[in-house]
């Protein structure tokens, strides 16, 4: 299940959030993509994944959590992917977080796709090196996915999927102030 929290932090811990991302972000190579990424501290974590566990129902161990960027010059790739493989585990979910003002008036968010041979999520079953061939070989090419649909991007809006969906950014770049999103991949305990 697809769900999406509008508003989700209030208004002045959005605006120190924010102000943080004013850092510089740091360019990390994975999977032979660039990614322009900013850490996130432990106490911010902490924070998002209790206010996950109140919406869940349940307790959730944090996998990896980062705030990335994407501008109209960096990280342009569609990358389309799943993220059932992260730092050696499977998340059971991953959120995006958007953070900064939009400032696209055409559709813009997230995308989710169908794979031409898998469908619209990487089966479990797959091994680790079919999925690093598959996203190799079909993370560019469009012609082997459909899209199913995007979420709209609204600065301050919670979105949470299955982290076997297939995704990407939509379009395939931001602007050029920056799309400054926070990203979390979760397991349920």
């Amino acid at each position: 299940m697809i769900y999406l929290i509008d508003n989700f932090l209030d208004k002045q811990f959005l605006q120190i959030t924010q102000n943080y991302l004013n850092e510089p972000f740091q360019k990390v190579i994975s999977g032979g993509k660039d990614f322009y990424v900013l850490d996130s501290n432990e106490d911010f974590d902490k924070y998002i994944l209790s206010l996950l566990e109140q919406k869940e129902g349940v307790e959730l161990e944090n996998i990896l959590s980062f705030f990335r960027v994407a501008t109209d010059k960096l990280d342009t790739n569609w990358r389309i992917h799943s993220d059932l493989n992260i730092k050696g585990q499977r998340p059971d979910r991953a959120i995006v977080l958007y953070l900064s003002p939009k400032e696209l008036e055409e559709l813009h968010g997230t995308a989710f796709w169908e794979h031409d041979v898998y469908g619209k999520e990487l089966p479990g079953e797959i091994t680790n090196d079919q999925y690093d061939r598959m996203l190799e070989a079909d993370a560019e090419i469009l012609e082997k996915w459909r899209l199913s649909s995007v979420i709209g991007y609204e600065e301050n809006r919670l979105l949470s999927y299955p982290s076997s969906y297939f995704h990407s950014k939509f379009p395939n770049k931001g602007w050029p102030s920056g799309r400054k999103v926070f990203v979390m991949f979760y397991k349920f305990k």
